[in-house]
């Protein structure tokens, strides 16, 4: 299938754009070494001495909850306290690899602007927006294509629950010059504006940016929300809990409840064929926010995550340094992640919107123009660092034994937009056709013939 004029041209312009900026290149968390040896390990001993009280109190956790209190806790969460990005770090994301990247995701975010018809608003709001690397880059292409935009009215609204990051962001994105909010009740938290005077808010939940035509961005988001753990067993599913090691007290253990949980009773499927099941009902409870919002306001949510299609069983894993790091070791100084499952996001989607994929990342950004793009950048630098640099983040991006089949991307998408025309009723005396929709960029092959 190819691209209409409006999104082929739009493409077509975007890829033959010179470079801005510096090339970004480094490792991905997908690629890590064995996880360090127990004994090389000293736990954090707050947030172990928070949990092994809550748990000495009422009893094992949740894996849920166990995720929750070691990333979120407005304490001593990993996500609340650390810089967790970038080279000193614990991994680092697609954005980070290669400026690219968030220039497709720019470019695919315009396209579906198109799509919807242009309208006079557009919302661009990012969960969990790291160090703003991919906002930035996104902004970039908005500045490259304003032409595009005519007199529509673009704002960026951040998702943004770390302190630590949102000062990073205001950074990348607005040169620092943002100002808090006087009261911690006020639903936007942060504010400021971006060099080309596009208003940015900073908020902790979904539930307040405000109402409107709205691109939802979610990269990396899904994997970090907490998940329960499920066990089938001969008298059915059991969940999957976190206790303390009787033999080692400083140390926590899983085990598997003796009966079973509300959540155990609850999120299963009737018809689950796999033995060991993930489910993240936090990350269910966001979606069928998205797409109630996208029914209701139009719009489209891109979810680019590392994940499956209902297939895989245990995913639970951390890193720490760039290694893989044990999820019950030395709580809070670790990132904790698990596969999204894009099956269980679909179904909870529901049917007020259409939803696309998983595509892997590589089909991805090859149907947004990426070789294309390589080649143009590589005609216009003579630089060896730079271009193998370049060379390098796009094989990490698109190579299947790399981050290129490991990542996939998901969308939700107003039912209009893949709406065929409706047929005129009653006779014409002049018959005129009616556009087809536009297709989806990135989950549509991208033609320029």
């Amino acid at each position: 299938m190819r691209f209409s004029f409006n999104t082929q041209l739009l493409c077509r312009v975007f890829i033959s754009l010179p470079a801005a900026g510096r090339w970004r290149a480094a490792q991905s968390r997908l690629f890590c070494s064995s996880p360090p040896t127990s004994d090389q390990e000293k736990p954090r001993a707050s947030m172990l001495r928070h949990l092994t009280s809550k748990i000495k109190a009422t009893g094992p956790v949740t894996v849920a909850e166990y995720m929750r209190e070691v990333l979120t806790n407005p304490v001593t969460g990993y996500y609340v306290k650390n810089d967790m990005l970038g080279p000193d770090g614990d991994f680092i994301t697609s954005p980070e690899i290669s400026q690219i990247f968030g220039e497709l995701i720019g470019v695919w975010i315009i396209s579906e602007w198109m799509g919807a018809g242009q309208p006079k608003q557009l919302q661009l709001v990012e969960l969990g927006p790291g160090r703003g690397s991919l906002c930035s880059d996104v902004l970039r292409v908005f500045s490259q294509l304003r032409s595009v935009f005519g007199g529509a009215s673009v704002s960026v609204h951040l998702v943004e629950v770390s302190p630590v990051l949102s000062r990073l962001q205001s950074q990348s994105l607005t040169g620092n010059s943002s100002q808090e909010a006087d009261s911690e009740d006020e639903p936007v938290y942060r504010h400021g504006e971006t060099a080309a005077g596009l208003p940015v808010s900073w908020y902790r939940r979904l539930d307040d940016v405000p109402a409107g035509f709205s691109i939802f961005l979610a990269h990396e988001f899904f994997d970090a929300l907490p998940i329960h753990k499920f066990q089938r067993t001969v008298k059915g599913w059991r969940e999957v809990m976190v206790d303390i090691d009787p033999e080692k007290p400083d140390r926590l253990r899983f085990v598997m409840a003796p009966s079973p949980t509300p959540a155990s009773s609850t999120l299963v499927q009737a018809d689950e064929r796999r033995g060991h099941v993930e489910v993240c009902a936090e990350g269910g409870v966001i979606v069928q926010q998205l797409a109630r919002r996208i029914a209701a306001d139009g719009g489209a949510a891109l979810i680019a995550d590392y994940g499956h299609d209902g297939t895989k069983t245990d995913t639970f894993r951390g890193f720490k340094g760039h290694q893989l790091h044990d999820v019950l070791s030395s709580p809070g100084s670790a990132d904790l992640t698990a596969d999204v499952d894009f099956s269980y996001l679909r179904r909870m989607a529901g049917g007020g919107v259409a939803c696309l994929g998983p595509v892997t990342q590589r089909t991805f950004l090859k149907n947004m123009g990426i070789d294309s793009r390589l080649q143009v950048l590589l005609r216009n630098c003579s630089d060896p660092t730079t271009r193998k640099q370049l060379t390098g983040s796009y094989d990490m991006l698109t190579n299947p034994a790399k981050m290129g089949e490991r990542f996939h991307f998901f969308s939700l998408l107003h039912h209009s937009r893949l709406a065929k025309p409706k047929k005129p009723d009653g006779l014409k005396l002049e018959k005129k056709k009616s556009p087809a929709p536009l297709p989806v960029a990135g989950f549509t092959e991208l033609s320029f013939s």
